[in-house]
C-alpha cells in the first residue's frame, strides 16, 4: 500500500568545510597565511596540525611563495628540505634577505642521502629555524613558530608600552588601545573597530571630543601606519604592496594618508620609520600629552 504522506524529497548534504571555516565556526579564526612548498604528504600533515591556527597556501615553485608573500599576505614561509634538496639556493637566499621580517621555516619530515647537504644549503641561504617532523614535538614547535610572527610581535610590544603608559587606567581605555594594534588589517574605519567594543560609533566618538583627546579615527590612523612600518622593513614590499596588504583603495591613496599624518611622502616614511619607529610616535603625540585624562577615561563606559 503508498504511504500515507509522500516521501519528503531529501536535501543534498553540504559539501565540507574547508579547515579555515570549520575553525571560524568553531571561534578560532587561523592567525597565519602560510605560504609552503611541500611534498604531498607533507602538505596534509600541516594542514591537520594546523587548523584554527593557520591557513596554508601550497605551491609548486618558489617564485609562488615570494608571490603570496609580496600579494596575498602570507606572514610566513614554510619549505620542505626534501624539496630544496635539488633547488635554487641563492633564490632562497634572495626570499629571506628581502622578506627579513617574515618568518622563513624548514621542514624535515623524511631523511635521505640529499638531506645533511639540503638542511647546510638552507642554513647557508639564512633559513634559521627548522622543524623536525619526524618527532611528535616537531609540530608543536611548528605552531609556536607560526603564532610569534612580526604581526604578534608589533601587537605584543605595542600592547606593553601602552600598558604601562596608561598604569591605572580603567579596562574599558585598555581594550580600546589593544584593539588598535589587535584588529585585523581590513579594520580600517571606526565603524569596523567598534563592532567588537561593544559601543556605537557615534558614541564613541563623542566621549573621545567631550574627553578633549585626539579622535578615534586618528588613533586607528596612527596604529595603521605602525603596522605599515613594520611591512616596510620588508624590502622585497613595495609601496603597492603595503597598500594593497593594509587595504588601501590604491597606492595614491595611501601616499594622501601618509602626507596627511605625518606631512611626508610614503618613500620617505618607508625610510624614516620601522614598526617601533612608529609606535614611539603613535605614544609620542596621542598617549603621553595625554596621560592624565587616558587614566580616567573609559570610552566604553564613561567615567570622567
Amino acid at each position: 500500500m503508498p504511504p500515507d504522506h509522500p516521501a519528503r524529497p531529501t536535501a543534498p548534504r553540504p559539501a565540507p568545510a574547508p579547515p579555515a571555516a570549520l575553525a571560524a565556526r568553531r571561534g578560532a579564526t587561523p592567525g597565519t597565511t602560510l605560504t609552503t612548498m611541500l611534498t604531498p604528504n607533507e602538505r596534509l600533515r600541516v594542514d591537520a596540525a594546523g587548523a584554527g591556527i593557520y591557513h596554508a597556501l601550497h605551491r609548486e615553485t618558489l617564485d609562488d611563495v615570494i608571490r603570496d608573500v609580496r600579494e596575498r599576505g602570507a606572514t610566513a614561509v614554510l619549505v620542505s628540505v626534501a624539496c630544496c634538496a635539488a633547488g635554487d639556493p641563492a633564490r632562497v637566499a634572495t626570499m629571506v634577505r628581502e622578506f627579513p621580517r617574515v618568518p622563513a621555516v624548514a621542514l624535515l619530515s623524511d631523511a635521505g642521502p640529499a638531506t645533511p647537504q639540503a638542511v647546510l644549503s638552507l642554513g647557508r641561504s639564512g633559513v634559521q629555524r627548522l622543524v623536525d617532523a619526524r618527532h611528535p614535538s616537531g609540530w608543536g614547535e611548528l605552531r609556536r613558530l607560526l603564532q610569534s610572527g612580526p604581526s604578534a610581535a608589533l601587537e605584543r610590544s605595542a600592547t606593553a608600552l601602552l600598558a604601562a603608559d596608561l598604569a591605572g587606567a580603567p579596562d574599558g581605555c585598555r581594550r580600546f588601545f589593544e584593539a588598535l594594534f589587535a584588529a585585523p588589517a581590513d579594520v580600517c574605519t571606526v565603524r569596523q573597530l567598534t563592532r567588537g567594543l561593544g559601543v556605537v560609533p557615534s558614541t564613541l566618538m563623542s566621549r573621545f571630543l567631550r574627553a578633549g583627546l585626539p579622535s578615534p579615527k586618528r588613533y586607528l590612523a596612527m596604529a595603521r601606519l605602525a603596522r605599515a612600518a613594520r611591512l616596510f622593513e620588508n624590502s622585497g614590499m613595495s609601496i603597492a604592496n603595503v597598500a594593497a596588504r593594509l587595504e588601501y583603495s590604491s597606492p595614491q591613496s595611501f601616499g594622501r594618508h601618509v602626507r596627511t599624518l605625518l606631512g611626508t611622502t610614503a618613500g620617505r616614511f618607508r625610510q624614516d620609520y620601522d614598526g617601533d619607529g612608529m609606535v614611539e610616535r603613535f605614544r609620542a603625540e596621542l598617549v603621553r600629552p595625554h596621560t592624565a585624562v587616558l587614566r580616567r577615561f573609559d570610552p566604553l563606559r564613561m567615567r570622567l
